[in-house]
């Protein structure tokens, strides 16, 4: 049946955003960490990359959840002396995770898994639908 097939890829896409609603939440509970070593490196925020597999089982390609990278982006540095963290020169170095991007990002998961999620809903409803056709 074609509905389960439906219902199975958007079920990997809403355990795939889940994934990158956790990554993101964990990116902006350290967006302010610094080394605690000096000239240590401080958090750099992670990305959460997607993937095309097919699953046997279902039949159908679905989402799965790649490796989460690291990003690679610049540090910012701070002058900060007394801190622990700061290097000889006196300066700290900032994780590199923007709040704003980071609030872009989560909307946009939020958005990508409650259309997933009328997916699901759509798909049972029509499931129910049949099957109420077929008893009478």
């Amino acid at each position: 049946m074609e509905l389960d097939k439906a219902m199975a890829v958007s079920v990997s896409g809403m355990n795939a955003q889940s994934t990158r609603l956790r990554v993101i939440a964990e990116n902006l509970a350290n967006a302010s960490s610094t080394a605690q070593t000096p000239g240590g490196e401080p958090y750099r925020r992670k990305i959460v990359t997607f993937k095309d597999v097919f699953d046997r089982t279902v039949g159908a390609n679905v989402v799965a959840v790649g490796p989460v990278q690291t990003s690679s982006g610049n540090l910012e540095r701070r002058y900060d002396p007394a801190h622990p963290a700061a290097d000889a020169q006196g300066y700290v170095l900032e994780p590199n995770v923007n709040p704003m991007l980071e609030a872009v990002d989560m909307r946009e998961a939020q958005r990508s898994y409650s259309a997933n999620l009328n997916v699901v809903e759509a798909a049972k409803s029509m499931m129910g639908r049949t099957i109420d056709l077929l008893r009478s």
